[in-house]
């Protein structure tokens, strides 16, 4: 007689200072080779850096750029027959976070200034007022998605 395995309940880490698990994934994303310390330091500074140039709390401005880069929906390539459409489909809310951040960071990381921590603060404060290049590529992917909503019906 086997027994049914019970899955492992799931433990949401957060991060030490603000308590949120989305600061806890970009200090992740923004990590390289191991150096979680070093991300950690880079994060908060930003975060620090953000409140003394926006006098709000810095959780709720990240949170509030987090939203504003949000995507709703992407493209995906569907194979019908001998040609490929880009079909537009809805993102589901995980994917729509870690696009997010993916996104910030990628954009922090091509900005001009000096270390990172100001990067992420600029990009942070652009995205937070609706600007800033992680809007602008979110807003390439909903006008593709326009441009696209034909081929609708062929989701999967």
């Amino acid at each position: 007689m086997s027994r049914k395995r019970k899955a492992p309940k799931r433990i949401f880490l957060k991060d030490a200072k603000y308590k949120s698990n989305l600061i806890l994934k970009l200090m992740n994303s923004i990590m390289y080779d191991g150096k979680k310390t070093i991300a950690e330091k880079i994060v908060y500074e930003a975060l620090n850096k953000l409140q003394s140039k926006a006098k709000e709390e810095p959780i709720k401005i990240f949170d509030a750029a987090i939203n504003n880069i949000k995507p709703t929906i992407e493209v995906r390539s569907r194979r019908v027959g001998g040609a490929t459409y880009q079909v537009p489909v809805e993102v589901k809310q995980k994917r729509s976070k870690a696009l997010a951040i993916r996104w910030l960071v990628n954009a922090s990381k091509k900005r001009k200034d000096r270390n990172m921590s100001d990067k992420i603060c600029f990009e942070l404060y652009d995205a937070y007022q609706g600007r800033g290049s992680a809007i602008k590529k979110k807003e390439d992917m909903h006008r593709m998605a326009e441009a696209n909503k034909a081929f609708a019906h062929f989701r999967w």
